[in-house]
């Protein structure tokens, strides 16, 4: 072969290769391979007046749930029937590009037991709802163990709030005490506070059973690490490590099909109070929006995170999660938004939900504060515009 043909092959070799390298496909970091491309913006705040509405109070909203068909919001009081019996209320949003208009409360709706009584005072902490396609709700109680309130998972009727059915707790969760004496079980209020359900299921029979998913706002006792010092005597941060539990919901009980450990962020400066206070599934691939809450001196602090859960590993025969956990792969995590950068004043947000399809097409996001029946808080919403890249 002759100079000159060597050199025109070799020409022609490496344009080849640059045109191969120029349609090969992109780098994908293994964290666009794990979470979805989400975007949160905020739409505005609006702060619902103190009101009573057929002898209640309105307040204690602690959770949010969204019926399309109706194009309302179910807000769960996280009242322990204290200041009325146990209830959630159904609300009428109106939402725009621009935020929250108004927000009207039509009507509410009374938990009641078996024997279609309401629940009697320190009986039952609703913390969480999830709406059904069964025209059911799902409430999740906390548990508050000095009050006798055992962390729960309960059915209701949406329409007349009466008990359809109980779940199974595993033992870990119930306390076996209170006080210095408990060596497991939930943390005094500090249970079931999140819950959600899988976006599609209908049925067992649909192809798409109903998956229900809850998780403890903080560590189990057994689960909590011991505190260290540091250097100069000042306790080091501790990982909150709560477990997240997901259910399927078939034609007979409820069953657990797994567990996971999900590690809260450090909690900021000065935070006295810090938990997981909501999830919110967010397609059936297993990713989730979740809240962490924190105040204390420096007031509320809010982050939303995504999390993606198809990777860890499921703890539910794991008894304690204490100490360092190499063999255990928890949720994995991602910030979304921290709701510091808002610029405005935050109260203590503990439910979300998606809303609405908003005016331009975009789905809606919205959060509820628990002004725990305080003058010196406020029922604080938020609407979001929740943006999708894929």
């Amino acid at each position: 072969m002759s100079k000159s043909v060597q050199t025109l092959v070799l020409a022609l070799a490496v344009t080849l290769l640059s045109l191969l390298a120029a349609c090969s496909l992109p780098q994908v970091s293994a964290q666009q391979r794990t979470f979805l491309d989400l975007s949160l913006e905020f739409l505005g705040e609006y702060k619902l007046p103190k009101q009573k509405f057929k002898d209640t109070s309105v307040g204690g909203l602690s959770a949010l749930a969204y019926d399309r068909k109706s194009d309302r919001f179910y807000a769960l009081s996280d009242d322990q029937s204290v200041y009325a019996p146990a209830r959630f209320y159904t609300l009428k949003l109106s939402l725009g590009n621009s935020g929250i208009q108004k927000v009207e409360v039509e009507n509410v709706t009374f938990l009641k037991g078996q024997d279609g009584k309401t629940y009697p005072k320190n009986a039952i902490d609703p913390e969480g709802i999830a709406l059904s396609p069964q025209r059911t709700v799902f409430i999740s109680s906390e548990g508050v163990a000095r009050n006798s309130i055992p962390p729960s998972i309960q059915e209701f009727d949406l329409q007349t709030g009466r008990l359809r059915q109980k779940f199974s707790i595993p033992q870990r969760y119930i306390p076996d005490a209170t006080g210095d004496l408990q060596q497991r079980g939930v943390q005094d209020n500090l249970g079931f506070e999140a819950l959600t359900l899988n976006p599609t299921g209908s049925t067992p029979a649909s192809g798409e059973p109903i998956r229900l998913f809850t998780a403890t706002e903080s560590a189990l006792v057994q689960d909590r690490d011991p505190i260290q010092l540091d250097d100069r005597g000042n306790p080091k941060p501790l990982i909150i490590k709560s477990r997240l539990l997901h259910y399927l919901i078939s034609d007979r009980s409820p069953i657990i099909l797994s567990e996971h450990l999900y590690q809260l962020s450090p909690p900021p400066v000065g935070a006295q109070y810090h938990g997981l206070v909501e999830l919110l599934a967010i397609d059936q691939g297993g990713h989730f929006l979740s809240v962490e809450r924190s105040f204390g001196l420096f007031g509320v602090n809010i982050r939303i995170f995504q999390i993606a859960t198809g990777a860890a590993t499921d703890t539910s025969r794991i008894a304690s999660l204490k100490g360092e956990l190499r063999a255990v792969e928890p949720v994995k995590k991602k910030l979304l938004l921290d709701l510091k950068e808002l610029g405005i004043s935050l109260d203590n947000l503990e439910g979300m939900a998606k809303g609405p399809t908003l005016p331009d097409g975009s789905q809606s996001l919205v959060l509820v504060s628990d002004d725990n029946f305080s003058d010196r808080q406020i029922t604080q919403f938020l609407l979001f515009r929740l943006k999708s890249g894929r």
